[in-house]
């Protein structure tokens, strides 16, 4: 399996101090900057990854459970884009990891897919190349 790219991924901590420590220092990310944010009560971490994306974590005072399904309202998933998507489906699940049955977008004749992370957030692949004569 082979992602493209990701830009930044934002999350919101329930423990805004052990998510900091768990990673700046466990995972080793660097801070790109830290600002207090007075008006909504929150902190707002800029962290740095070596392929040049970033994590951004927030605190919010009690925030409210996340949904777990894709349709959900609110933020809905995670898209990482691959250029074989039968073959990442195969990576997951040689991994144990339960992928559900592949969609193909209408507006875009693209196929994806979800699976979820060990926490149950929602996982997307989108294949970003459509392979010719692959039956949809």
């Amino acid at each position: 399996m082979k992602l493209t790219g990701l830009h930044h991924v934002a999350l919101i901590t329930s423990d805004y101090p052990r998510s900091r420590e768990f990673y700046t220092r466990t995972l080793g990310l660097r801070v790109i900057r830290e600002t207090w944010r007075a008006e909504r009560t929150s902190f707002k971490l800029d962290l740095a990854l070596s392929d040049g994306s970033q994590l951004e974590l927030f605190s919010f005072p009690a925030p409210s459970p996340r949904a777990s399904r894709p349709e959900a309202c609110g933020l809905r998933h995670l898209a990482f884009a691959v250029d074989d998507l039968d073959a990442a489906i195969a990576h997951l699940q040689a991994h144990g990891v339960t992928v559900e049955p592949v969609r193909l977008d209408e507006l875009t004749l693209r196929r994806f897919t979800f699976f979820a992370d060990p926490d149950g957030l929602p996982l997307e692949l989108y294949e970003s190349t459509h392979l010719t004569g692959h039956k949809e």
